[in-house]
Order: C-alpha cells, then structure tokens, then sequence
C-alpha cells in the first residue's frame, strides 16, 4: 500500500503522522526531533497544547528541509471569528517558525457559536486562497456539523481529524467523510484516550491489552499498536500517534511490512463500543473550554 495519500485539493501528505498532544513544552522538541530521524515526515500540533514552539524546534534541529515536512495545526475556539482566525494563523507560524503551513485546522465545531465558527473557516479559506497554508480542514466535527458548514462556506475540508480507535470506530461520521470527499485522520489511534490519565473511569479497559488484538499481533510478530495503525491505514484513514519514547516512537513507524487480512479487518471492528473516549463535541463550549492563547 502507498505511505502517503491525496486530498481532496490534489496535496498529498503521508499516511502516517506523529502527534503531540499531551506532550510537555519541554518535551516536545526532543521527541519531534526523534520522530523526523526515524522516518515520520508529518507533525501534528494544536493551539491548545501549547507546544507548537517545541514543535518548531524539533523541525529546526532535524536538518530537514521545510519542503519535505507536513506541518499541521489546528485553531482554538477562543480565536473563532474571521479576524481573530487570520491572527491565529499569525500566532501558530510565529510560534513554528515557518512561512506556511500544510493544514490548518478549526479544533471544535463550537455548535453553541456556529456563527464563529463559520467565520473561522472562511478566515481559512482566505488563507488558503492567499497561499498561506496548502489545505484547510476541521476536527471533532460530526456529520451535521459538516452540513451547516458546507451549506455556509465553499471549499469541503480536506480533513477532518476525529477520534477513532478499535473502541470507537466512530462508523457514521467515517462514512459521512468518505461521501464528502473528506479523509477522515484519526487522533487516539490506538485508544490512549480510554486510559490517558483524566479521561472517563479509571476502570476503562486497555486496547493495547485487548485479546483479540493481541491474538492478530501475536500471529503477525508485531505489537498490539502496530496492529491497530496498520488498521487505520488500511481503511484509508490517516493516524496521527504520540509518543514521547524513542522506542514506541520507532514502534509505531514500523508497519509497512505486514498486510492484515480482511478477516482480521473485521473482527478488528467488532470491538466497536460506541462508546466515546474524548469530550462530546457538542458540550464544547468558550464559556467552559475557552483560554488564551498566546501571542507568538
């Protein structure tokens, strides 16, 4: 299979990334730096995680040139509205030091607001019409997110980044993308967000402990993440992991050696809880989740 993908305005970007999320400022620049050595050629950063300088870091130790790293983030909803977007945009490359970046994303759909939302993406589409960035796209938006957007705006995303993972499939809204023409780029891969501390119960279950799955990487001689990545891929989705390990950072790199067989596809989707691990999208609120972010 291919380790890279289209969208739907023709940039490709590869199919697997490397995310930050949760990763400490001073942390993130030593692992960004280890992703690049190893082989990832995209980063994913947020506003709201506030690394995107130690993302910037690791892209400037890493020797690489700009031209061969995809570099994605995404807008927080206290900087929604047309001209706070545009100042977004400012902030996120100022902290990256970078000229353009490749994706740039609206964090939430903030339902609540949609009107700000609505003018954060056309923000987006300015940028993007000016060459600013190379792509625009959304996350955690559910499918009638999507339409309120599309019946507003004119162009489609060319990614919504969502969780999905063995215990959230997240089915309709993957479908609801694949009809739009959206690829559809998991975050919680591998199901970190059933046991990242301060999500949900502590008694929530481990995917990397899951029977079935350990039963699939026994049979292949790869671990349990790797199995689940090689499933993202091979539906066509885009996975973004974290990690702060080199080991499990070079781990989740090594899956272009084994196909899963549809079989195992299957029973892989089986897990399936419907159960969300993450936040509702619709309880996304300023009031609630809003903060500042700094200038650059």
């Amino acid at each position: 299979m291919s380790t890279d993908l289209s969208l739907n305005n023709g940039v490709r970007l590869p199919a697997l990334g490397f995310g930050v999320f949760q990763t400490p400022p001073e942390e993130t620049a030593v692992a960004v730096e280890e992703a690049l050595r190893v082989g990832y050629r995209l980063i994913d950063t947020a506003a709201a995680y506030g690394n995107e300088r130690g993302v910037g870091e690791g892209i400037r130790r890493s020797g690489l040139a700009r031209d061969d790293i995809f570099v994605e983030t995404k807008v927080w909803i206290s900087d929604y509205g047309y001209n706070e977007t545009l100042h977004a945009f400012e902030k996120a490359v100022g902290k990256l030091g970078v000229d353009q970046l490749d994706l740039l994303i609206l964090h939430q759909p903030l339902p609540s607001e949609f009107d700000l939302t609505i003018d954060a993406y056309r923000a987006l589409e300015t940028l993007l019409a000016d060459g600013k960035v190379r792509a625009i796209g959304v996350s955690n938006f559910l499918p009638d997110h999507l339409d309120r957007l599309l019946d507003a705006t004119t162009v489609v995303p060319a990614v919504n980044q969502i969780e999905v993972h063995p215990y959230f499939r997240n089915t309709e809204l993957l479908e609801k993308d694949d009809k739009l023409g959206i690829l559809s780029q998991a975050w919680s891969p591998i199901g970190g967000i059933t046991f990242y501390p301060g999500w949900g119960d502590d008694d929530r279950r481990s995917t990397l402990e899951d029977p079935t799955l350990v039963e699939i990487a026994t049979a292949h001689g790869k671990t349990t993440a790797q199995v689940m990545l090689r499933w993202h891929l091979q539906q066509g989705r885009q996975a973004i992991p974290k990690s702060v390990s080199p080991t499990r950072i070079a781990e989740n790199f090594d899956i272009f050696d084994f196909t899963l067989t549809d079989a195992e596809l299957a029973s892989i989707d089986t897990l399936d809880t419907g159960a969300r691990g993450g936040p509702e999208p619709e309880a996304i609120t300023r009031a609630a989740w809003g903060r500042e972010i700094p200038e650059a």
